[in-house]
């Protein structure tokens, strides 16, 4: 059962929309169809007349001669092909290529198909040239037909489709529905997207929406994602208005397909997503790996954690773990660690996809970036495969890293340091010093002009500047630039005065002085005015809310009992301190201090959160700030958090409510 369950034609599933409308059947080939078989015997007398009469026989003839053979049992099309009296055939076939009719051109092109006939073979060779120069006399349904048979036999005609769609471009208010769904495939499995013919595709689509079957929505939408062709979030929207109402109705190979369109175009479509939970978790068990791979990664991709579909996920995965290609097991890994979540079999899970890394690590020297995208995401849940991490950090897998076409010197880093940070007793292979200055040079470019200079980090750093006493107090920077985020620096003495530290740009002759203000009763009512003792920040800021920010904000509610929910309170408690447990070779990171209370104070570092850094709608921290914030505690530092749900709105408020929220922050009595 598993076996059938796994085994599919990538061909053939695509194709499923054509089965829902009799009009595919002018459009398409289905090899699959069934047809009368022919006699041996009659097979062995046609090829004995072609090797009798040589290059003698008429145009109709020879197309008879093809329709023919190619009813032959399947099992004898392998001996056919390598015959030489078929062989003979098709030089014949050559010779008279001008001569053919279109349709017998075609039915000679379909019994390939049917015979599967190699796609370098010199007559598709001629096949496809004189298509190219008839393109102009045939009709769309013969066009889009031929473009099919192409398909079916694996064969490239880049050239064919130019003039396919330059033809289509010409007729397009002429395309009827399947036309149009058939020409968005081909567009698809070309892997090209014309972009004259693609400004047009959106209208015809808001034209058909309510006409197209679930199916063709599918392959709409794997066509454009195929072909990489852009849609605006308006089409992608009503796509997925439509899909979410009928989602039950829908094959999980269409509907995966409309996911990777979410993804593509990063929207995060609430309704379909709900609607996804509750449909897609009963289903993963029948589903192949590779179409659990897209449903994870699209709710990965798009920050969006529903624990039903993870669950799912995590339960069914070790069983099918074997079908995994290295960029399978890869972006697993990494989709449960972004968004920080182990299933209820996590030891199980974990080890089943490493072993699968193992078993597929000659196929990273061709993907280099796979097997960082799996070892970072097993960073975010604090694993780390001793024997996998060694081999990404050698110099022969770095070196493989430069021909990638991505850019994976910060993946690299990000992971490097991590093993630094959380597995001391790390032996094997480490990034160059050279490396580690190159990237973090180029990180700290990139804060600096992205980063550091964003309104509610200039915001929070300039007022704690005013309130601890100066510049000298804070640090606007990254204390882990391999985290790729920003923190504000703040040290605090032991009796809660801020400490000055950040010396970079001294004044010539300035001495400095403890000028951070003294916190009195009396300063701290003016702060608060108005206020009463009772009330925490936050409800000044509730409050404070105009019915138009409370609306605006409800977007961002999380989910009611998301157990990841933080408060907010001035420390966020990771509930992940503990170790975890052992697991095969991987290495333990040391336990985090339980209280960074140093005698010289304590040095807290001040994280400005924005909504890229939780799950959407939730309070569920993405599993890279889980890690940066994991390891700020095990180099020493408190974590204070300016959660986005309590800063943002305060911008908008007196500089007095900021100030008193920033208070209540880095001088809360838990510090």
């Amino acid at each position: 059962e598993k076996g059938k369950t796994e085994m599919h034609d990538s061909k053939e599933d695509p194709r499923m929309f054509q089965k829902g409308r009799s009009e595919y059947r002018s459009l398409t080939y289905d090899k699959l169809e069934p047809i009368e078989t022919l006699p041996l015997e009659e097979g062995d007398s046609i090829l004995h007349s072609v090797a009798a009469c040589k290059g003698s026989k008429s145009p109709g003839t020879i197309t008879d001669y093809f329709r023919k053979l190619s009813r032959l049992p399947v099992e004898q099309h392998t001996a056919l092909v390598s015959e030489l009296r078929f062989n003979t055939l098709c030089c014949c076939a050559v010779q008279n290529i001008k001569l053919f009719s279109t349709s017998d051109l075609i039915d000679i092109l379909k019994a390939c198909v049917r015979l599967v006939v190699p796609p370098t073979h010199p007559l598709l060779n001629a096949c496809e040239n004189e298509f190219c120069r008839r393109v102009w006399d045939m009709n769309l349904d013969q066009l889009l037909l031929v473009a099919d048979c192409w398909r079916c036999l694996e064969r490239s005609v880049p050239s064919y489709l130019s003039i396919l769609f330059s033809y289509a471009n010409m007729h397009w208010k002429d395309l009827t529905l399947p036309q149009f769904v058939q020409l968005l495939y081909i567009i698809g499995e070309g892997r090209r997207s014309p972009a004259d013919l693609m400004q047009k595709v959106e209208s015809m689509i808001l034209k058909y929406l309510d006409s197209f079957t679930l199916e063709e929505v599918g392959a709409i939408c794997l066509g454009l994602f195929k072909s990489l062709s852009g849609i605006s979030d308006h089409i992608m929207r009503k796509i997925a208005d439509r899909v979410s109402l009928q989602i039950e109705d829908m094959s999980t190979y269409a509907l995966v397909n409309v996911l990777k369109m979410l993804r593509y175009t990063r929207m995060e479509h609430l309704p379909l997503l709900k609607e996804l939970g509750k449909v897609i978790p009963a289903r993963i068990p029948t589903i192949n790996i590779q179409g659990i791979m897209h449903i994870t990664l699209t709710c990965s991709s798009l920050h969006y954690f529903d624990e039903g579909i993870m669950a799912a996920v995590g339960m069914s995965l070790p069983s099918k773990v074997a079908y995994c290609r290295s960029k399978d097991a890869a972006k697993f890994l990494w989709s449960f660690g972004c968004l920080d979540y182990e299933p209820p079999n996590e030891e199980e899970f974990y080890s089943s996809l490493i072993e699968q890394m193992h078993r597929k690590l000659h196929e990273f020297r061709k993907f280099p970036e796979h097997l960082l995208t799996g070892l970072l995401g097993l960073a975010f849940v604090k694993r780390f495969p001793e024997e996998l991490i060694d081999y990404a950090l050698r110099d022969e897998f770095v070196q493989k890293t430069r021909s990638s076409k991505y850019e994976l010197k910060k993946d690299l880093f990000t992971l490097s340091k991590s093993v630094e940070i959380e597995c001391p007793s790390y032996q094997g292979s480490r990034l160059p010093p050279q490396f580690y200055e190159e990237v973090t040079e180029m990180v700290l470019n990139f804060a600096e002009q992205e980063i550091y200079v964003r309104p509610e980090i200039v915001e929070a750093s300039s007022l704690l500047e005013s309130m601890l006493g100066g510049p000298e107090y804070v640090k606007n920077h990254m204390i882990l630039p391999h985290t790729r985020s920003s923190d504000l620096e703040v040290h605090l003495a032991t009796d809660g005065h801020p400490i000055p530290f950040n010396l970079k740009d001294p004044i010539a002759d300035k001495k400095l002085k403890d000028i951070g203000v003294s916190l009195t009763d009396d300063l701290m009512t003016q702060l608060i005015k108005g206020r009463s003792n009772s009330q925490s920040p936050m409800e000044v800021e509730n409050k404070a809310r105009t019915p138009g920010q409370e609306k605006g904000e409800e977007a961002q509610t999380p989910r009611t009992g998301d157990r990841a929910a933080l408060s907010g309170g001035a420390v966020i408690a990771d509930a992940r301190l503990q170790v975890e447990p052992k697991f095969g070779h991987c290495l333990e990171a040391p336990p985090s201090p339980t209280w960074n209370r140093q005698p010289q104070g304590v040095k807290l570092a001040i994280q400005v959160s924005n909504r890229n850094h939780y799950c959407y709608c939730s309070k569920r921290l993405l599993g890279l700030h889980c890690l940066k914030r994991r390891q700020l505690r095990q180099l020493g530092y408190v974590v204070v958090e300016l959660p986005f749900w309590e800063w943002f709105p305060l911008l908008k408020r007196t500089r007095l409510e900021k100030l008193s929220y920033l208070h209540y922050k880095v001088f809360n009595p838990a510090l």
